[in-house]
């Protein structure tokens, strides 16, 4: 078993790990169908050796090649380690500075599996939110980052760590951009291709900036989300007996059942994969499972009468919406599949199985695409049917209206503008008011391990917030009750997995307020170790998203990405460690390595004469460290490679 001292010791070479392949015990990412052409293969297989000296090539090269047929990337599975990945105390890893302790505590946090998704493909969420593109990025992120001093900037290209930089004190110790491709380019089919190239990768929005806290982040904003539907559309923040049905138990839909239960209404949900379904359940995220519909509606039809909170999931591959009429059993309705990611197991249409849907998706990705459509043409005509009869329905900024649209299904809102479908988004009826307030998430992570530190802060957060709530208008201080509420109670509805992490929404002032207590809790010794502060894209700043997070911003400038753009920026002069900047436009800070970086991302690519530049100006500045690539020296090492 390996340590965490030798994960950050670099790559393993001499000698190489024995290649395990993949392991059976964990859940696997569906195979990707990037559609490569020859030469294109040859590319893919070039920029994977390129991480390894040319003495290596001949052992990896047709395993490599192997991986990219069998499963539409270069993982490189033998560089998985051994080591139990999961958010160790800070004091275990090798570093100079606490700093970049914390990022390898968050990104290893990212990689445990009782967190990730699909673990070994190092995608934490969504079907496709990568922390890396593949391991050898993983190690070598690892040893930068025990190398680092206060003198030094991690700089980061969609997974790929370019290499350390001179900087300042001041300056972010980390710069991540992710999946940051030319509008006219920015196509799911070209994304594909580069993502099997290994030029660009999807981080989501916290897998890749390595802030993910576990399903908990969710399960506080569905919480929010399912009390203030129930305010605004059945008048009463008393949810018991009433019913929210939907779909999916993954990475971030694993938090439906949790939420309904703290929120205390019954949470139906549908989900088609075992995998996740007996993560959440042993999590003991959800009450029930069930696969048969009359059981379910027993169960529901029960809860109902004695206003019972209950989380039932009924395990087959599509949720019947049964109707009787003069009979309504349910009152609140959404949707949590992946539909970002329709058509590479974000969304399985009803007519095939879980199995067959793998089959298919990766055999036949033309008909895949087709029964999707057919199953959500259905799946809408069902909602369309229960909203006749009084059903409330909201899209979860999960792209299944925007989908389900492409389709051709009855969604379209007459006289509707760009971001409007026949049912409104989650942010446009529900959220964008609370945004609107300036509230948003503040998560925290002690990095102690302990959770007696996280108690302590659960206290001084609540605390805070009762405080500066006696003050504010009755809007406001409804939203820092429910969030006191929450915090409150976080302990007994056991949300961490992971890190010892919590979430809360708040405004600038409660934001400010907490962070400065917590600093003065450990300063005197009532928190024994550093906290990491972060928010997620889920905020009144953090995302330009005109189908979620901006979709209720109605002048024209719901496509536009300043916003997001300039909290990159600002964040980064103004002092946050590390800052991230994930799809939809670029922006370049200037300080003194600006030059340095664009040779680095050129002397990647394999230009001889950035090469050489970058060598001489390394000789000159003992900080600068920038990952060198390894040219094939024989190319009969490729042909032999995917010929086999």
């Amino acid at each position: 078993m390996a340590t965490v001292k030798e994960i950050c010791s670099g790559l393993p070479l001499d000698p190489l790990p024995p290649n395990r392949g993949r392991d059976p015990s964990v859940p696997h990412a569906p195979v990707r169908t990037p559609n490569l052409t020859a030469e294109e293969e040859r590319l893919a297989l070039r920029n994977a050796l390129r991480y390894f000296p040319p003495s290596h090539h001949t052992t990896l090269a047709p395993e490599f090649a192997r991986e990219l047929r069998q499963y539409g990337h270069i993982y490189m599975y033998r560089f998985c380690p051994t080591l139990r990945m999961r958010a160790y105390p800070i004091d275990r890893y090798p570093c100079r500075t606490r700093q970049a302790a914390s990022m390898m505590l968050m990104i290893m946090n990212n990689l445990d599996p009782d967190v990730a998704q699909f673990p070994q493909e190092l995608v934490t969420y969504g079907g496709n939110g990568q922390v890396f593109s593949n391991w050898a990025q993983f190690r070598l992120v690892m040893h930068y980052l025990s190398q680092m001093t206060e003198e030094q900037t991690l700089v980061m290209y969609s997974g790929h760590p370019l290499g350390l930089f001179p900087s300042l004190p001041s300056s972010p110790r980390a710069i991540i951009t992710n999946g940051m491709v030319i509008p006219n380019y920015s196509s799911k089919e070209q994304y594909e291709k580069m993502f099997a190239l290994g030029v660009t990768m999807y981080g989501q929005m916290t897998a890749g900036s390595y802030c993910y806290i576990g399903p908990q982040g969710i399960v506080h904003g569905t919480t929010l989300t399912v009390l203030n539907a129930g305010r605004r559309y059945l008048g009463s923040s008393d949810l018991k007996g009433r019913v929210f049905v939907t779909s999916g138990l993954g990475g971030m839909s694993g938090a439906q059942a949790k939420a309904a239960a703290i929120a205390g209404c019954i949470g139906v949900v549908a989900e088609v994969d075992e995998a996740p379904l007996r993560k959440r359940h042993e999590q003991g995220w959800l009450m029930e499972v069930t696969s048969n519909l009359e059981q379910c509606i027993k169960h529901i039809r029960e809860a109902r009468c004695s206003r019972t909170p209950l989380s039932l999931v009924r395990c087959e591959r599509y949720l019947r919406y049964k109707h009787d009429p003069g009979e309504l059993l349910v009152d609140l309705g959404s949707d949590q599949t992946s539909l970002h990611n329709p058509y590479n197991g974000g969304y399985y249409p009803v007519q095939l199985s879980f199995r067959q849907a793998n089959q298919l998706m990766s055999t036949d990705p033309n008909r895949f695409r087709n029964m999707v459509q057919e199953s959500l043409r259905r799946h809408v005509k069902a909602i369309n049917k229960l909203s006749d009869a009084g059903l409330f329905f909201w899209d979860y900024g999960n792209a299944f209206l925007l989908e389900a649209q492409r389709a051709g299904a009855e969604v379209e809102k007459v006289g509707g503008g760009a971001t409007e479908f026949r049912y409104p988004s989650y942010v446009q009826h529900i959220m964008g008011d609370i945004f609107s307030l300036g509230f948003g998430p503040f998560r925290w992570v002690c990095t102690s391990g302990d959770p007696r530190d996280l108690a302590v802060t659960d206290n001084i957060a609540a605390t805070v917030l009762e405080e500066i709530g006696a003050n504010v208008t009755e809007r406001v201080r409804q939203q820092y009750n429910d969030n006191i509420r929450w915090i409150r109670e976080a302990g007994k509805h056991k949300m961490v997995v992971g890190s010892q992490a919590r979430i809360l929404y708040s405004d600038q002032k409660g934001r400010v307020c907490i962070a400065l207590a917590i600093n003065q809790a450990i300063a005197d010794g009532r928190v024994s170790a550093p906290v990491v502060l972060s928010r997620d894209h889920h905020d009144v700043s953090g995302t330009d998203s005109p189908f979620r997070e901006t979709s209720n911003v109605y002048d024209g400038s719901a496509f536009c990405a300043d916003m997001a753009v300039q909290n990159f920026v600002g964040d980064a002069f103004r002092g946050a460690t590390w800052v991230a900047l994930h799809n939809g436009g670029g922006v370049e800070r200037r300080f003194i390595s600006a030059s340095d970086r664009a040779v680095a991302r050129r002397c990647w690519s394999g230009n001889q004469n950035a090469y050489e530049t970058i060598q001489r100006t390394m000789e000159g500045h003992g900080q600068l460290h920038v990952t060198m690539p390894f040219p094939v020296q024989d190319e009969r090492v490729l042909d032999h490679a995917l010929q086999g």
